[in-house]
């Protein structure tokens, strides 16, 4: 029997969605050195930007860890309790979560988690559909926030899955907070799959974050586009440009959007200054050993497993 259709559960009122977003901008774009969180590069078009990026024959990223899956999905899998609940952090388009609900025949329930609503809700019906005994909830929150499960998630076994490499879009400092809040929110004795990209040659580094079709660009520069419609601002995308380079200080990739010339922007009625140049910069991406990563794993509480 098909599980019943069910309606998104949105954790966090729109409204205060936007003000906090409103709120972060213009924090980040008052600082010394000017920065907007990578979260917000999640809206409709963003999300769908993204995916196009995962295809990208220079973005290793999605095929290594997809092809991770599949080779030992079965093996992760049984570190699932009978009759578990599956809680995605950021499902996206939930393409590999589909590899571990294939493999995960046990699973009672999966609730993907997502930012952003509209994309949230279409990949959640797919997914309904295509796994007609599983109980799909999506919640539409910021992951990175404390959220609340649905009332029949709560009853079950939890398992956490963070796929992507995402975590290495925060500082490990706010990575090792990321774990201690997945811990909270999965609770005791919980399981949590997490994708971690490792340190590698630096020509494969710069050219899956600046591929030749320019869709990281874009990517990039959505995220004016997303403040000039929802927070009033004025943003001129014609005069900024991506930039993503690699920091070996901080085992990173860094993304900025460059300033082309001294200019003002006005965002929520406020002037914002910028010189021929300077910088916002959007988002990190960390890059680890196993030792590393292990090392942050266990601050936060956890312990690596396999």
């Amino acid at each position: 029997m098909a599980a019943p259709a069910r309606r998104l559960l949105r954790t966090d009122p729109q409204e205060d969605a936007r003000q906090a977003f409103a709120r972060d901008v213009l924090a980040g774009l008052a600082a010394d050195r000017k920065w907007i969180p990578a979260k917000y590069f999640y809206d409709e078009e963003g999300s769908k930007l993204f995916e196009e990026i995962t295809q990208l024959p220079e973005y290793y990223l999605t095929r290594t860890e997809t092809h991770i899956l599949e080779e030992n999905g079965a093996v992760i899998v049984q570190h699932f309790p009978a009759g578990a609940a599956l809680i995605e952090f950021g499902s996206g388009s939930s393409i590999k979560i589909r590899i571990m609900l294939a493999a995960a025949d046990k699973l009672a329930v999966y609730v993907p988690v997502d930012i952003s609503a509209e994309f949230l809700t279409a990949s959640a019906a797919a997914l309904q559909k295509d796994f007609p005994r599983l109980s799909v909830l999506p919640v539409a929150a910021d992951f990175t926030r404390p959220f609340s499960l649905p009332l029949s998630a709560q009853k079950h076994p939890r398992v956490g899955f963070f796929s992507g490499s995402t975590i290495g879009n925060f500082e490990p400092r706010e990575a090792e907070n990321f774990l201690r809040h997945a811990a909270r929110m999965l609770g005791h004795d919980a399981t949590l799959i997490v994708g971690v990209d490792l340190v590698k040659d630096t020509k494969i580094l710069h050219a899956a974050y600046n591929d030749a079709s320019g869709v990281t660009s874009r990517f990039n520069l959505n995220l004016l586009t997303r403040i000039n419609r929802e927070l009033g601002a004025d943003f001129d995308l014609d005069q900024f440009e991506h930039s993503a380079v690699f920091d070996r200080g901080q085992s990173r990739i860094e993304m900025h959007l460059v300033s082309r010339k001294r200019q003002c922007v006005s965002v929520c009625g406020r002037a914002v200054e910028f010189a021929a140049g300077e910088t916002i910069h959007t988002e990190n991406s960390c890059k680890y050993t196993l030792e590393s990563f292990s090392s942050l794993a266990r601050r936060a509480g956890w312990t690596p497993l396999a």
